[in-house]
């Protein structure tokens, strides 16, 4: 059920930059997702110059904003484009959309329209994504921005920027978790049908030069993992599941997940972690025990390592009064 008293405060609004050429499924990510938050967000679509846009699709999509709707955003999503629409500078009128967000505002790019942040300055000196097909045409182009076309999406601080496509929901699905907690993040992925939080990230998709055939995949053993998050797991458990050698368990655990065994699951643990701060009034200590690590000091060090804030910060920010 909404949480009444949140209703009653303004929803967040949350402005999505149609640009022209845009990608259908990414201009109706950030609608579908924050549109299933009950009620949190306030979503609306704007386009340079209040007109309709072309699609890189069969059809034009029509807006009912012009941008200085912009001016009004707490969040501003810029959608994609087709790489071959993606500009060495930005054209007049989407710098002047642009320079029209509040300083304060959020704002959030998805899959390829991390080149309209770049063009723009405002990513020189911050760490960034996008898809990986076009990584290399980004650092070009973009020297002074901290690339990483390893992960799903990057979160630094008030500018985030997601990779390809679907990690628009995964960007958005964060946003959601941030600001209310994963229980309502958790309860708009249900009614959206997607998973509340991928693990890994996009090096799972790259293209290999040469594809593995017949490999054994290490899921099994990642799903087994999961139900045993209290138990000291270590490399060689978790390669002795899947019955393969450490090296070659390592190697492919990273083919498939784009991180090491060890990085997924402190990622998994501190998710965990997460979710218990939030539902239980458990003591720090027990919850650490819980999701297998070792102390409570240890849970602390990586809960601020992931999210910057401690147990108790996190706790009081985000449990509900039951």
């Amino acid at each position: 059920m909404p949480d009444m008293q949140l209703l009653s405060r303004r929803p967040e609004r949350v402005v999505v930059l149609a640009l022209d050429g845009v990608y259908p499924f990414e201009l109706g990510i950030p609608s579908r997702i924050f549109g299933a938050a009950d009620g949190h967000y306030e979503v609306l679509t704007c386009t340079v110059d209040g007109r309709p846009v072309r699609t890189n699709a069969d059809f034009t999509v029509g807006v009912a904003h012009g941008p200085q709707i912009l001016e009004t955003a707490d969040t501003v999503v810029v959608t994609s484009v087709p790489p071959d629409r993606l500009p060495a500078e930005l054209p007049d009128e989407v710098a002047a959309a642009l320079a029209r967000i509040p300083p304060k505002a959020r704002i959030v790019s998805i899959c390829t329209a991390a080149f309209v942040l770049a063009a723009a300055g405002l990513l020189d000196g911050r760490r960034a994504t996008t898809h990986w097909q076009v990584a290399d045409l980004f650092r070009r182009r973009y020297p002074r921005v901290d690339l990483d076309p390893d992960v799903l999406f990057v979160d630094d601080g008030r500018i985030l920027t997601s990779a390809g496509a679907a990690s628009g929901v995964d960007v958005c699905l964060h946003i959601v978790r941030t600001d209310h907690g994963s229980e309502l993040a958790n309860a708009v992925a249900r009614r959206c049908v997607v998973p509340p939080f991928r693990d890994g990230g996009q090096a799972q998709y790259i293209e290999q030069p040469v594809p593995v055939s017949g490999a054994a995949s290490t899921a099994g053993t990642r799903a087994w993992a999961m139900e045993r998050l209290s138990d000291p797991l270590t490399l060689a458990d978790l390669a002795g599941h899947a019955r393969m050698s450490l090296r070659t368990f390592a190697r492919r655990f990273n083919d498939e997940v784009g991180l090491s065994p060890g990085r997924w699951l402190i990622q998994q643990r501190v998710a965990r972690a997460r979710h218990l701060l939030e539902s239980s009034d458990l003591p720090v200590d027990r919850i650490a025990a819980e999701v297998g690590f070792a102390t409570g000091a240890s849970l602390r060090q990586h809960l601020h390592a992931t999210i910057g804030v401690s147990p108790q910060t996190y706790r009081r920010t985000f449990q509900r009064a039951r």
